[in-house]
């Protein structure tokens, strides 16, 4: 699927009425701002999130050319720093805006953006996912360079991200929108530290790209969960449980997971194999006295490999069909990062087995 479709105000739309004010008979897109580079200034200490929401809206004028704009704070956390209360927190006002936009006699909001440090973006774009299914596009965007900065990617990545979350074809699902492209939330990943094309989908691709009056839609917009929301909210956040991520690797011992097992908080455990879900045998092992324990936690195999999905082939101590036999559940082509993300969201919820699974594979691809 390539399609392409004009996003140009037509001559009667009434937008385009010069005594309209800015944004009249356009969609409401609700913007929620959680801080990152997007919103950070400088310091002498270090850059740090320091503008609000309506400052970053007002900062792109052009953006009322495609929505209604309105802007409310959910937190002002670096990237790097978000907590899970921060998380279901954005997962709340994601449901409050569309539920009602703050306007007596209104109804929702027809999208949301949600502003973000890039480097747990990818990982709260599928909490959302996870935690959300909406009736409208959830976008979210942030920046690799701030508003002062030369050559800053704010107003860019900003105005993709409303014109995708002003587009009713962009519902169901959590999307990206970084660099003119627009990414399923499942797939998208932090490619690069401090390019302005850092997100990318190794899996697949984007789903779209936008140019300045046209949006070229590659494959159909979708929530790519194959299970119901999460009821999980702010109030909430101290439920979610330690899930550590044990790497495998040339050389790797049992240590590494002997000692996550050994956490009174930990209720499972994602293991970053190699090649197809695989891991060295001293941690398969490990594993198979785990899983062979009198009370188990669950343990997710995913894989380092930036693309492709876990599968048993493989025989040996550490191979992926002897894990499979040892009982572990396989992260579809979900990275360690995003296969965390389900399993302490899931684990909080009260998933476990295939309900658990079920977070962590991918839906057939429409």
């Amino acid at each position: 699927m390539s399609d392409t479709f004009d996003d140009g105000d037509s001559a009667d739309d009434p937008g385009d009425d010069p005594n309209d004010a800015p944004g009249d008979g356009h969609p409401t897109v609700a913007v929620l701002a959680c801080g990152g580079t997007i919103a950070s200034e400088p310091d002498d200490d270090g850059a740090a999130p320091a503008k609000a929401g309506e400052e970053l809206v007002e900062a792109v004028p052009a953006l009322a050319d495609h929505a209604r704009v309105e802007a409310r704070e959910v937190c002002g956390q670096p990237g790097f720093d978000m907590r899970w209360r921060d998380v279901l927190a954005t997962a709340d006002a994601a449901r409050e805006a569309v539920a009602d936009d703050g306007s007596a006699g209104e109804t929702g909001a027809d999208g949301v953006v949600v502003t973000h440090g890039t480097d747990t973006l990818a990982d709260t774009a599928f909490a959302l996912d996870l935690l959300t299914d909406l009736p409208v596009p959830v976008v979210v965007t942030g920046a690799q360079r701030r508003l002062d900065e030369p050559s800053s990617d704010v107003p860019a990545n900003l105005t993709t991200a409303v014109r995708a979350a002003a587009d009713e074809r962009f519902a169901p699902g959590v999307h990206v929108a970084f660099d003119d492209e627009l990414h399923a939330a499942r797939e998208a990943i932090k490619g690069h530290t401090n390019a302005l094309s850092t997100f990318r989908s190794p899996n697949g691709g984007p789903v779209a790209e936008f140019t300045r009056a046209a949006v070229r839609v590659h494959r159909e917009p979708a929530r790519r969960v194959d299970a119901p929301p999460l009821d999980l909210g702010a109030a909430d956040a101290d439920a979610v449980p330690e899930v550590p991520v044990v790497q495998s690797g040339t050389g790797v011992g049992a240590a590494g997971l002997e000692r996550a097992l050994a956490a009174e908080s930990v209720e499972a455990v994602v293991i970053e194999g190699t090649g197809l879900g695989n891991a060295t045998g001293a941690l398969g092992d490990a594993v198979g006295e785990a899983l062979g324990s009198e009370n188990p936690v669950p343990v997710v195999v995913s894989s380092r490999s930036p693309a492709g999905p876990t599968e048993p082939v493989y025989g040996t101590p550490g191979g992926a069909v002897t894990l499979a036999d040892h009982g572990v559940t396989f992260a579809d082509d979900l990275p360690a990062a995003k296969a965390r993300i389900a399993v302490a969201l899931g684990r909080a919820a009260g998933r476990s087995g295939d309900a658990l699974a079920d977070l962590l594979t991918a839906p057939p691809r429409v």
